[in-house]
């Protein structure tokens, strides 16, 4: 009897609850959760669907995620082909440049409206029992889903998706919800405000728009407020380590993501980890020896070697981790 491609995938996960039982992976170092963010555009070797992704994840030796939005919706049975604000729609996870986004024809702009428009309709009448039983298997197989990670969070956003959004990372067992940093300081109070009542944690993410006081007003309105620190993309935006600033800032840190960068003095490209100018090895040290809580993400985004694999670089990061801690 033949089976498809997914029809073994879906087999291979189903046996991961019982696999589990004998050996749970676990990527806690010296104390310190080394988890990942895997982005939904960039591998054409990772399944899109947070279930399909579980097994990557643990053959990878990976026991804690956060989990983008689209990963979670796929499996719960978003519409077919909608991604929210990722740069595609239909085709998911296989751009041809990472960080390169081709501009929208009138016509794509028009798709991307209707598609976010079923999301959202989707969002608002799906059962909070599928994320339910996405975190039990996640759970089975020892991988610990500390965020939720939204694509984006509109300053027009309803309450109810709002509601929404703080369900879902609820279900899922996380701890805090992580987004891009908004500018709009009327949203960041709202959203802190309501974090507060759920008492799930913001998580705002930088990229290389940031400085040293870009989350001052934020964590300002709401001690729920916190910082989902990108090292690598803060050493490439300041030229300088990251070090003082978790120093300064460890309290308000929800989460960090772990990439190797350039200064930008120096270009700014992202490197495979330690050929860069971020100090991830001292970073990693300073987590473990304060004893800090929150979780450290890898964040894959240099190009993969020839004759390599993503998963493959994954492990040679996680590695890094391992023998930093050690």
């Amino acid at each position: 009897m033949l089976f498809t491609r997914r029809e073994l995938c879906k087999a291979a996960v189903a046996a991961l609850p019982a696999a589990g039982l004998m050996a749970r992976t676990d990527s806690k170092f010296g104390g310190v959760q080394i988890g990942i963010i895997v982005s939904p555009t960039n591998f054409r070797d990772i399944p899109l669907p947070a279930d399909q992704l579980l097994k990557v994840l643990v053959d990878a030796g990976i026991s804690g995620i956060e989990l983008q939005d689209v990963r979670a919706e796929s499996y719960a049975g978003a519409p077919n082909g909608v991604t929210g604000a990722y740069p595609q729609i239909g085709g998911l996870g296989n751009r041809a440049r990472p960080g390169v986004r081709e501009p929208l024809t009138p016509e794509q702009q028009e798709a991307r409206r209707k598609a976010a428009e079923e999301l959202k309709s989707w969002r608002l009448s799906v059962s909070i029992d599928k994320f339910k039983s996405l975190r039990k298997l996640y759970n089975q197989a020892g991988v610990k889903i500390y965020a939720f990670r939204l694509a984006s969070l509109p300053a027009t956003i309803s309450d109810d998706e709002l509601r929404y959004f703080f369900d879902v990372a609820q279900a899922l067992g996380s701890n805090q919800i992580t987004v891009e940093l908004p500018t709009n300081a009327d949203l960041t109070q709202r959203v802190g405000a309501y974090g507060a009542r759920r008492k799930i944690r913001l998580g705002y993410h930088n990229h290389t728009q940031v400085n040293f006081n870009s989350w001052d007003t934020a964590l300002a309105q709401s001690s729920y407020n916190g910082i989902n620190f990108d090292v690598g993309h803060f050493a490439a935006a300041v030229s300088q380590s990251p070090v003082p600033f978790i120093e300064q800032h460890h309290e308000r840190i929800t989460s960090l993501h772990l990439k190797d960068r350039k200064f930008g003095s120096n270009g700014g490209r992202n490197t495979p980890w330690g050929q860069g100018d971020t100090p991830l090895k001292e970073i990693l040290q300073l987590v473990k020896r304060k004893k800090y809580k929150f979780p450290a993400s890898i964040e894959l985004e240099y190009p993969i070697p020839e004759g390599s694999s993503t998963v493959a670089e994954i492990r040679k990061c996680l590695q890094f981790c391992k023998d930093a801690l050690a």
